[in-house]
């Protein structure tokens, strides 16, 4: 037999052996057990030595897997601070109107989940009694992420604690008359109760380790001392299986978020079937989560176990626990006591010894009732736990039965999850499990009734008052009466008004020295919160370094390589920017974080969040809903943006459709400006709108867009007048004879529409039109492509009102009879927005297809956007009108070689 340490030389091999023969005898110690008492024997007296050396502080390697049973016993569980008999009634009262709600709304067809939130109940009504602390108290409360399938069960507990009535409850996914109850956890649908959406799955865990991670950054940098806050994440199993859900596992230990649990409902299915078939996933989770450096505590058996343990006196129980897949041990959930008697008690000769001292009634109990999620003196002990654990954050692992308490026909069922009632009879028997006082005469029409003890009920009094003492009503969300930012001074904006002069800037660069200006004012510059994820350099960012510092808990516990340079590499405890590393996800979570800070907290705080716009929208859409979901409020900048900008990148960094993304999310300002004082005008506009005096029926939850450019380019002085313009979304840049071009008299015109960087190629192929062509054109700088369609989308709803309401577009273009041309480097959609709306013949250029590796421009011939291909674009387009000569295009298209 070859050895496979021998052969494959561990780390000890390489470290010395100060005394051989201690080390032999050791090793044939472990020996003689094995012999004498056997292999599991063994195991177990050394998983009993590592978890000693660990307990006293020893440097080993931690074990990843302890056995399948519960990490606190039942001897060491403290007492529930509470009536246990009383909570028992209101969470029946909750299961009850949970499962009543969906079933209520199902003659609708609105559908609705009921097995998650019957498995996961206890969970939520052991916090919501005893642990999370509410927003009325000192501080901020508690952050809540509640998993989006258990929404019913929030809901029953809201109605039971008066907030909402019978009639929310059968308004329940019906919420187009304004007053209905949204599926899941949404804070923009139903902004007094939800702070987090969940349901978009793995984006609740990722931004719960965000939230925690911002909640140490506010107190770190005395914005607010939320020390006192706890981050709860309530997840199911399969949702574990989304990469987001363990991407930021690392982050949470490294920085020692004691602040942030993880209660993982474990009721091994997932939305088809077993999340683990043939495996377990509660030892995967385990290991990941002690992999990662979380403390883990496991509450997988109720009270009914404990006389088995007692009866296993060889691990011959806790050996078969391990063994036995997630899918037999949810078949064993629906089947008799024979079978479990041969299936897994007749597998060890141990094991049926131990059978023959057990009842049917207490095999059944055990596998089909008795669960550690179940039990609330389960569930309390391990929340005291995970809240006097310090160091490390805690995920707590609760295992549970899907669709517990409503009957055979869902227990464990496969198909639970897609089934959204329960006949009457089914729910009789609901009600005589829970011993509920609900009578067959409430069961009018064939309707199951809704269940209510009465306002002053004993079971309603004890709800309120447990609530009252840990900080009032949750879920919980609080608009805060907060008074507006102060304005920052007009000169950090008024900068770039004169323009350059004869010196190239990015607008990228443009964007950062504003920043840097508005960060240093005096009232609100603390509040700005730069994010980067680990490009601050490519965006020109690291003179922040030095003068902000990035933040990290630690501080610089190193000397930085580059100390003796001026803009060194400096971290800080009480550090301002957010660098991320290589995480457009990760950076997405501080995002939402921050721009929810006003609502969580109490606290506006302005971020800022640059990347690379290919990496945004495209890699983290799905996060940008959540944001709006949330009423984030903050700035989004795409930066080296388009499709032509990036030299020599090629396709997956040459961004040519993020606008077109943008579009589609209602609380995104999308804008694509050309010049720097664009940029100002853009955001000195957003923090008005945002953290200002907003107009009038003006939404302030919404957050802005926008795409820059790393080109250098010369930036003009700002034109007089054009504020409104900017922000709307276009203004006319110049005009043919403004531009200082020579055209004929009488000369055919066309209007150039250009945004972004394609503002520049607009300008040449002005010049290139009249000098060689006769064509005068005026050119037109298109901010927002998005906001002037939104804006004639609110006229035609208008019109369908009654109400009469010009277009912002058809004003700007007002008196113009010559053809329109847009152009811009991305798709032809984007400019295309405005189509329907623009009376004048209208035409586009974009860069449609996969972008590629070339120069700015041979990429911009390759697509046909440079200034060549715009002027033979306006020539065509005149000749169709007979403005020119048909013969103008072919010779324009050979004279520059297109």
């Amino acid at each position: 037999m070859i050895d496979p340490v021998a052969k494959f030389p561990s780390e000890l091999d390489q470290l010395p052996d100060r005394d051989t023969e201690e080390t032999a005898e050791w090793a044939a110690s472990l020996d003689a057990v094995a012999k004498a008492a056997g292999p599991h024997r063994a195991a177990y007296l050394m998983r009993r030595t590592l978890q000693h050396a660990e307990g006293a502080g020893l440097a080993l390697p931690k074990l990843l897997e302890t056995d399948y049973v519960n990490t606190i016993p039942s001897s060491s569980e403290p007492a529930i601070d509470g009536d246990e008999e009383m909570e028992r009634r209101i969470t029946a009262w909750n299961r009850w109107n949970a499962a009543a709600m969906v079933t209520r709304g199902s003659k609708y067809g609105v559908g609705g989940h009921i097995a998650t939130f019957a498995s996961a109940a206890w969970l939520y009504e052991t916090g919501f009694n005893h642990f999370f602390r509410g927003k009325e108290g000192d501080g901020s409360g508690d952050q809540l992420y509640i998993q989006g399938h258990a929404s019913p069960g929030i809901y029953a507990r809201a109605f039971l604690d008066g907030r909402l009535t019978e009639a929310h409850l059968d308004k329940f996914r019906q919420e187009s008359g304004g007053d209905g109850l949204p599926s899941y956890p949404h804070p923009r649908r139903l902004p007094w109760l939800w702070e987090f959406p969940t349901v978009s799955m793995g984006l609740g865990p990722l931004s719960a380790i965000y939230q925690a991670r911002f909640n140490r950054y506010l107190t770190n940098r005395n914005i607010k001392d939320v020390s006192n806050s706890h981050v709860w994440a309530f997840l199911g199993d399969g949702e574990m299986d989304e990469p987001e859900s363990t991407a930021a596992l690392a982050l949470a230990a490294r920085e020692g978020l004691d602040n942030l649990t993880f209660v993982i409902n474990c009721n091994l299915q997932r939305l088809d079937g077993p999340v683990r078939a043939n495996f377990k996933i509660v030892q995967e989770l385990e290991a990941q989560f002690r992999g990662a450096g979380w403390n883990v505590v496991k509450s997988l058996w109720g009270g009914a176990w404990d006389e088995l343990f007692q009866l296993d006196t060889t691990g011959a129980l806790v050996r078969r626990l391990r063994e036995v897949p997630d899918a037999q041990v949810q078949t064993y959930q629906t089947r008799d006591a024979a079978y479990i008697r041969e299936d897994f008690f007749g597998k060890d000769p141990a094991l049926v010894e131990m059978a023959k001292l057990l009842s049917d009634d207490k095999i059944l109990e055990c596998f089909h009732l008795s669960r550690g999620g179940h039990e609330p003196r389960k569930v309390y002990a391990a929340y005291k736990a995970a809240l006097s654990h310090k160091g490390a954050p805690t995920v707590i692992l609760a295992q549970t039965v899907k669709g517990f308490t409503l009957g055979e026909g869902f227990a464990s069922k496969n198909a639970n999850h897609q089934m959204k009632k329960l006949t009457n009879d089914e729910f009789k028997n609901m009600r005589d499990l829970l011993e509920l006082p609900i009578s067959d005469a409430q069961f009018v029409d064939g309707q199951v009734p809704y269940g209510h003890p009465g306002a002053d009920s004993p079971e309603v009094r004890y709800l309120q008052e447990r609530r009252a003492a840990l900080g009032g009503p949750a879920p919980a969300r609080r608009s805060h009466a907060i008074a507006p930012l102060p304005a920052p001074a007009d000169k950090s904006f008024a900068a770039f008004d004169k323009g350059s002069g004869s010196q190239s800037m990015a607008t990228t660069m443009a964007f950062v020295r504003l920043m840097k200006d508005l960060i240093r004012d005096k009232t609100t510059g603390k509040r700005w919160v730069p994010i980067v994820p680990d490009e601050a350099r490519t965006f020109g960012m690291e003179s922040l370094f030095p003068s902000l510092g990035i933040y990290s808990p630690k501080g610089q516990t190193y000397e930085p390589v580059d100390r003796d340079q001026l803009m060194y590499y400096r971290e800080a405890k009480d550090g301002q920017i957010l660098n991320e590393g290589i995480t457009e996800a990760g950076s997405m979570a501080d995002f939402i974080a921050a721009s929810s800070a006003y609502a969580t907290h109490g606290e506006p705080m302005i971020p800022f969040y640059i990347f690379y716009s290919m990496f945004g929208w495209q890699r983290t859409a799905d996060q940008m809903w959540q944001l709006g979901d949330q009423l984030g409020r903050g700035f989004l900048v795409g930066a080296t943006a388009g499709r032509t900008t990036l030299t020599g990148e090629g396709l997956q960094h040459a961004d040519g459709h993020s606008p077109v993304i943008a579009a589609t999310n209602p609380a995104a300002l999308s804008y694509d400006p050309a010049f720097a004082y664009e940029v100002a005008a853009i955001v000195k506009d957003g923090l008005r709108r945002m953290y200002g005096e907003a107009a009038p029926g003006e939404d302030r939850d919404v957050f802005y867009y926008l795409t820059v450019y790393n080109e250098p380019m010369p930036q003009p002085a700002k034109p007089s007048g054009i504020d409104e313009g900017i922000v709307k979304g276009l203004y006319r840049f110049n005009t043919a004879e403004s531009a200082g071009v020579t055209v004929p008299v009488n000369a055919s015109r066309i209007q150039l529409l250009g945004s972004g960087t394609a503002i520049h190629w607009t300008l040449e192929a002005q010049k290139l039109l009249a000098e060689e062509w006769g064509v005068a054109a005026d050119v037109w700088s298109a901010t927002s492509w998005t906001e002037l369609r939104r804006d004639a989308l609110e006229a035609d709803a208008a019109l369908l009102r009654g109400e009469e309401r010009t277009p912002f577009i058809r004003k700007a273009l007002e008196g113009v009879e010559s053809p329109v041309l847009a152009v811009s480097d991305y798709m032809r959609q984007v400019p295309d927005q405005i189509a329907q709306w623009v009376e004048q013949d209208y035409s586009s250029l974009g860069a449609d297809g996969f972008g590629l590796s070339d120069t700015r421009e041979a990429a911009r011939r390759h697509f046909g956007v440079d200034a060549q291909s715009i002027v033979v674009a306006a020539l065509a387009q005149l000749a169709k009108r007979g403005e020119v000569p048909v013969t103008s295009v072919k010779e324009a298209r050979e004279r520059y070689g297109l």
